[in-house]
């Protein structure tokens, strides 16, 4: 199974920076697409920020020109540099890996999720 272990949650002050990390980890896989997804109390949860293995990026118009979401495809892990924290940045943030992972001759794609991790933006 491909696993997901996030870092890198905590409390900062407003205009501050924060940067969450996602290991990947499994015996035989192909990550193909990395993203982050956030949870506030009461609302539903949003996609912040995607990035394909090809290169191509996607973030949500909330933190667009704020966060940039990055893959260190030699490590498999993910990052998402937050800048300029606001307030209503604060969730629960989630790691989200697709791919592909090979069982014995057979192929299956995943879809793996982190434990989350605590982002708190409060002065």
């Amino acid at each position: 199974q491909v696993q997901l272990v996030e870092s890198g949650g905590g409390l900062v002050q407003p205009g501050g920076s924060l940067k969450l990390s996602c290991a990947a980890s499994g015996s035989s896989y192909i990550l193909n697409a990395m993203g982050w997804y956030r949870q506030a109390p009461g609302k539903q949860r949003e996609l912040v920020a995607r990035s394909t293995s090809d290169g191509r990026t996607n973030y949500s118009d909330s933190v667009k020109g704020r966060f940039t979401i990055s893959i260190d495809n030699a490590r498999d892990t993910g990052h998402l540099q937050m800048n300029s924290l606001k307030p209503e940045d604060t969730a629960v943030y989630y790691c989200n890996a697709e791919g592909k992972e090979r069982v014995g001759d057979s192929l299956y794609d995943y879809n793996s999720w982190g434990q989350g991790t605590q982002v708190t933006v409060s002065s």
